[in-house]
């Protein structure tokens, strides 16, 4: 494609806060950029100066001795930044308290499907704050201790989270869809002093009461002094049936609100426990820093989202999903909050379009997956929907395939800034996303992500342009992870990134660099598929596939045959639709004419579903493991486990 599908307007450009930042460089480090290009290549070869030009034009609170920038900057894992500073990262979040209690100043808006709708003020989020601030320290919550949230994308998860992390206290969450061993393989493993759970949550207009699941996994989580229990389905739920728990109005009747007492942590001090999605055994839990979170996090909306004060920052998104943590975290550029929790679709397919429309969201965040649904059901929001206010539209969780970046603009806005964002819950950011001062071309992430090194691998280990390698990142960055909990010589966090390639993080991603500098991902390294010993990235053939109107959704795996592998791919088809030869044979042709031959199946076998973890990815090795008869060892890691079944003995891959 010779033109890119979207060009900033000089004016734009003029009033990003990318510009002024590199205002702000050129003033104060000596250099004349004049773009992206020039900005990034000094980001990554002076990264202590690049670093400090970001906590300074973001204004990060702190102590006032920041120290050195980077310690052991050789070294990865080992590399340390700002090891002498001290920062909270609730203090920061609740940097904006302007207005009196109940004011039109939004801090949160939130929409439960067509249920429940909500707002809270910036004063009415730091008083409730305070006010369960000061009930977790009556509990003996201090730094270093565990807060869990078994909680919906509702207000008081990110009340209960800057509360805990107001003290120095460690937040991890999981959705409240998760079953009980679910939740127990997860917090089982980091034993939390204190848990908050909703009675209950909407999906797809059903009321599904939370209550019986907490009652069995906390009855095994000895760690355990409190259960607060958050009313959502009814203003004053039953508590009783959970052994241990309390309403959250009698956990903070005892204390009026006020000045919160942030308690300063080391910069590489814990924030976060994040899971792996543990489709291959139990979940990894992932420990987070303080300042890292918080660096990478003000770098990637202030610069790359362009996120303003006042401005309106929507992600679909749940508490099992980084993306809650990188959304809540728009409440340091003083923005506002929409959340939403429920299915994306209830009750007719319109409502996240009618709420960032009501709201005037300026950010709309959502998967890619999402994306093509919409695509597939023929919806065309722009034809009921005005967005006046919308900058910028972000996808990520998978591919974006240049099919979605085009519904995009011709469904829900044209003059938009699509970015396309990549990177993961290991480093709880990214490495691949927007440039809102530059061109977005079809298919492709934007650009590399500022002070983030990432090059592209090919098999020798050698970086190449315009062929498909790995993603690597060959300097260190401030929100690598302090490291695995229950991990203390570091060996698991190590083998997880560092080993095959020393002292360079090595993310598991199959990717191009483009002529335009931008990036293409292929999908999963460990998901890649190798017949004759060529590599396929599988997002080479979904994108083929999924053009087909017949076709809803496919996962494709390589099956072990005959010393060789082959490529089968499984189809669900639209309602309506049968696998017949015809159908078989224009999937086959799609492929090739749209890829290579060699990316054609071998096979082609219909399925009535799709396995998927419970942020909507869909799981290519518990398939390629269940075809070949081999244990999927957490099951509880899915939505929808129940799907395996379908591809278990299949006649069709004995021949």
């Amino acid at each position: 494609m010779s033109e890119p599908l979207w060009q900033p307007s000089q004016a734009r450009v003029a009033a990003a806060n990318l510009t002024a930042f590199i205002d702000h460089v050129n003033k104060n480090h000596g250099t004349a950029f004049t773009g992206y290009d020039d900005l990034y290549a000094w980001s990554v070869g002076e990264i202590e100066d690049f670093w400090c030009a970001v906590w300074d034009f973001c204004g990060v609170v702190a102590d006032d001795t920041r120290g050195p920038v980077l310690i052991d900057g050789d070294k990865m894992p080992g590399a340390a930044f700002f090891p002498e500073a001290k920062v909270n990262f609730a203090e920061n979040l609740l940097r904006r308290r302007p207005g009196d209690p109940g004011d039109a100043d939004d801090a949160m808006v939130f929409w439960g499907e067509d249920k429940v709708k909500r707002r809270l003020s910036h004063r009415d989020l730091y008083d409730q704050v305070s006010r369960v601030a000061q009930a977790l320290a009556a509990e003996g919550v201090g730094a270093g201790d565990r807060v869990a949230g078994f909680l919906p994308n509702m207000p008081e998860t990110v009340i209960a989270m800057l509360a805990a992390t107001s003290l120095g206290a460690v937040w991890s969450s999981c959705s409240p869809d998760f079953g009980v061993q679910g939740v127990l393989d997860r917090f089982g493993q980091i034993e939390p002093k204190v848990l908050f759970c909703a009675d209950g949550y909407y999906y797809n207009g059903k009321a599904l009461d939370s209550r019986p699941r907490v009652a069995a996994f906390t009855a095994q989580m000895p760690s355990l002094q409190k259960i607060v229990v958050v009313p959502y389905l009814d203003a004053a739920p039953d508590v009783g049936v959970i052994e241990g728990a309390v309403g959250l109005a009698d956990f903070v009747a005892p204390f009026e609100a006020g000045e919160i007492a942030f308690a300063r942590q080391p910069f590489n001090a814990p924030l976060y426990i994040m899971f792996s999605s543990g489709t291959t055994g139990k979940p990894k839990c992932i420990v987070h820093g303080i300042g890292g979170t918080l660096l990478q996090h003000l770098k990637e909306h202030r610069l790359l989202c362009d996120v303003k004060a006042d401005d309106r920052v929507f992600y679909f998104t749940t508490c099992g999903w980084m993306m809650w943590n990188w959304l809540v975290s728009a409440l340091a550029c003083e923005a506002t909050l929409l959340l939403y929790d429920g299915s994306p679709f209830a009750p007719d397919g319109n409502i996240l379009f009618d709420f960032a429309e009501t709201e005037e969201a300026t950010l709309f965040g959502t998967s890619a997956k999402y994306i093509d649904a919409l695509g597939k059901a023929g919806l065309d929001p722009q034809s009921n929907h005005s967005f006046p206010a919308l900058r910028l539209i972000t996808s990520t969780g998978s591919p974006l395939v240049p099919e979605g970046f085009d519904y995009v603009y011709a469904h829900i806005k044209k003059d938009v800034c699509l970015s396309s964002i990549a990177g993961g819950t290991d480093i709880v950011s990214c490495f691949l996303g927007g440039n809102p001062i530059g061109p977005v071309w079809r298919g492709e992430i934007q650009r590399r992500c500022l002070g983030m090194a990432v090059e592209v691998f090919d098999d020798t280990g050698r970086p190449v342009r315009g062929e498909k390698g790995e993603l690597v990142c060959v300097k260190p960055f401030p929100c690598m992870p302090i490291g695995f909990w229950d991990d203390p010589d570091g060996a698991r966090y190590r083998a997880a990134y560092f080993e095959t390639y020393p002292n360079i993080w090595h993310h598991g991603d199959f990717v191009e660099l483009t002529e335009h500098d931008g990036i293409i991902v292929y999908g999963r390294s460990d998901a890649t598929l190798n017949p004759g010993g060529v590599r396929i990235g599988t997002a080479e053939i979904y994108r083929q596939v999924e053009k087909l109107d017949a076709v809803e959704e496919s996962i494709v795996i390589g099956q072990d045959w005959q010393g060789d592998v082959r490529v089968v791919l499984f189809v669900k088809l639209r309602p309506g639709h049968a696998l017949d030869d015809d159908l078989t044979s224009l999937i086959k042709t799609q492929i090739r004419s749209g890829a290579t031959p060699r990316h054609v199946p071998a096979k082609v076998i219909p399925v009535a579903d799709i396995p998927r973890t419970k942020s909507g990815k869909i799981v290519e090795l518990a398939v390629r493991d269940i075809v070949h008869d081999r244990k999927v060892k957490n099951q509880e890691a899915l939505a929808n486990p129940e799907a395996l079944e379908l591809y278990r003995g299949l006649q069709e891959l004995q021949s």
